[in-house]
């Protein structure tokens, strides 16, 4: 391997401080001929899956890694104006040890250390450190700060320190200039440091966007973190324009006198060797009867409910069932099922309402004969193969709907059942939508509510719009881009920054099960509230072969919840939603006239037109 490899690099998933698409990461890798590229996301591993897919599809090594951070004291320790001055230090792993070794660092930084930001401390470092090679940050790093105090010999016992931590040979002084006067002095420092102790120089730059053009917009992006507008000049900002991603040659220039620091990027990179394997399902065990394995398990309980259903089966129905069991059983998911199944008869048992059956897992036999749905597959000629198909190996995905006020109960025997540290709901990701851009720009850029308002505004009020296509469509937003300064300054940063990811929060519905802690699969965090999450989104869970469920709450159930429960104590009346007619003229002549608000999925404008102009008379 030749040339040089950015070691530190912010993603996008550095929330509003990283600029850089993974894609464009990726893809200014492959423009410089680099032969690897690392991702060092701030104390997150949110985007190292969507990182390592495109860096391997595009032929690019990919490094994972993190830039953490360190506590000053311990991780526990949290007094304000002390445990708040934290150290920052990168990480990458060598193998598939350092990654479960970072999954660790990571989590443990969210669970136990989290004060203002998620940190580890040395020990945690000294326990988690096997597999890991650790370089020794910016200028917030933990040594250049005390060369910048002045004191030298504390500098050496701490660099020492580190190495004592992660091995001779896995941690190196890590050295950069972005034109700041501080580089230049804790360069001198980290260098005799070098030459007194034996340990290695690193270079590196401390890439938070593509282009060097683009810091005007990273320049934004830190005012939409921080709500500050660009005139203030006590605000967060970066002291050059140079955290781009730098071509070999510039990197070169600017340590021509230690070339040693630029080598040991390509040695680093060699030493990098994680894997991922997409091919494995991680699905978590079941209690299965003695006697019994998980495929003779859905068999049985399948065939005794067959009886329930059907008391005298049509061979149809006995085809049906046999052909998906064995497909169900040949693609090993019959845990699945036994799960989904106990999930729901507990819920019904328990006084939760649950849905009747949602998408394609409506078009199952299996799922009907285990009260998983209540919809008859063979009736409405639903498909199996739109719900599971034998030659699309992937995760079933069936979407169950509880009641609204009584989801979290259905959670609580999730973990109580798999164990607090087998379950998590799962991130999702707000993004910075055309106008939302256009709105947050204009305000850092302090340009008037009112002139802001107006341009955004002349984005088309369509799903998923961009800005560019909004040019195209817009006449209005065209002809004010062309001839309005401030609206072309806003519009072209915009473009920047749009798509970006904002915040993180809970997804509405997926909850994720797993074999073994889940911390030993993928990175978790604690939300404010207290609520575990991973730091995958429900796609990156599934691509990673885990138990994936959508646990929907849904407002309609309980409202029909509760109806049901006053029809009982006002008037005596016993109704099972499962047993309601459904061929009521009455309910059809409602549905004709479009009158559907508050009925789930038939409220919309939309859809309330086509249902008059249908007439739709049965199912």
């Amino acid at each position: 391997m030749n040339g040089f490899v950015h070691l530190h690099n912010h993603s996008e998933y550095s929330l509003l401080d990283g600029a850089c698409r993974i894609k464009d990461l990726v893809a200014k890798a492959v423009d410089m001929n680099m032969p690897a590229v690392a991702i060092t996301d701030h104390g997150v591993l949110y985007g190292v899956i969507d990182f390592y897919r495109e860096a391997k599809k595009r032929g690019v090594k990919p490094i994972i890694g993190c830039e953490v951070y360190v506590a000053p004291r311990h991780r526990l320790d949290k007094q304000a104006h002390i445990d708040d001055n934290y150290h920052h230090l990168v990480l990458l792993c060598k193998n598939d040890i350092g990654y479960k070794n970072l999954l660790q660092l990571v989590s443990r930084a969210y669970m136990e250390g989290f004060y203002y930001k998620p940190r580890v401390d040395k020990e945690l470092l000294q326990q988690y450190s096997e597999g890991l090679i650790a370089l020794s940050g910016c200028i917030a790093g933990e040594i250049p700060r005390i060369i910048l105090a002045g004191d030298y010999q504390e500098a050496v016992n701490t660099a020492l320190l580190y190495q004592d931590i992660f091995g001779l040979g896995n941690f190196y002084l890590e050295i950069q200039d972005h034109g700041m006067p501080e580089e230049k002095r804790a360069i001198e420092g980290l260098v005799t440091i070098s030459k007194q102790t034996g340990i290695p120089l690193v270079a590196t730059n401390d890439i938070h966007y593509i282009n060097q053009k683009d810091a005007s917009a990273h320049d934004i992006l830190l005012c939409i973190q921080t709500g500050s507008i660009v005139t203030d000049e006590q605000r967060l900002r970066f002291p050059s324009n140079e955290f781009y991603f730098k071509s070999s040659e510039e990197m070169e220039l600017l340590f021509s006198r230690y070339k040693e620091s630029l080598e040991n990027t390509v040695r680093i990179a060699e030493q990098c060797n994680l894997d991922f394997n997409f091919g494995e399902f991680h699905l978590p065990g079941f209690k299965i009867p003695s006697g019994f394995t998980a495929e003779t398990y859905l068999s049985y309980l399948v065939t005794q409910k067959l009886r329930q259903k059907y008391p005298d089966p049509v061979p149809e129905v006995i085809q049906r069932m046999e052909y998906e069991l064995a497909t169900i059983n040949s693609m090993g998911f019959a845990t699945y099922f036994l799960i989904v199944q106990d999930l729901v008869n507990w819920s019904k048992q328990n006084g939760i309402a649950v849905g009747p059956g949602r998408g394609s897992a409506a078009g199952s036999l299996v799922s009907y004969l285990l009260d998983i749905t209540t919809i008859d597959p063979l009736r409405y000629g639903l498909l199996f193969e739109r719900f599971l198909n034998p030659e699309r190996v992937s995760m079933p995905d069936i979407d169950i709907d509880f009641c609204f006020d009584k989801r979290d109960q259905v959670i609580e025997y999730i973990i109580r059942t798999y164990g607090a540290d087998k379950v998590a709901q799962i991130i999702t990701f707000g993004t910075m939508a055309a106008r939302a851009a256009i709105r947050d720009v204009g305000r850092a850029l302090n340009v008037s509510y009112a002139e802001v308002d107006q341009i955004a505004k002349m984005v088309p009020s369509e799903i998923g719009v961009t800005i560019d296509r909004s040019l195209e469509i817009s006449p209005d937003l065209l002809n004010r881009y062309e001839n309005d300064y401030n609206a072309r300054k806003i519009i072209d940063t915009a473009r920047i920054l749009e798509g970006l990811p904002r915040h993180a929060s809970i997804h509405a519905a997926g909850v994720v099960i797993g074999r073994e802690p889940l911390s030993t699969i993928l990175p978790l965090q604690k939300t404010p509230e207290g609520h575990i999450i991973t730091q995958f989104t429900k796609e990156t869970v599934e691509d990673i072969g885990l138990l994936k469920m959508d646990i929907l709450g849904l407002r309609t159930l309980t409202v029909i919840d509760r109806t049901i429960d006053i029809l009982k104590k006002t008037r005596g009346m016993r109704i099972s939603p499962d047993n309601l007619p459904l061929d009521d003229k009455r309910v059809y002549e409602l549905l004709g006239q479009g009158d559907t608000v508050g009925v789930f999925q038939l409220e919309s404008d939309g859809l309330r037109r086509i249902l008059r102009e249908m007439k739709p008379n049965r199912i």
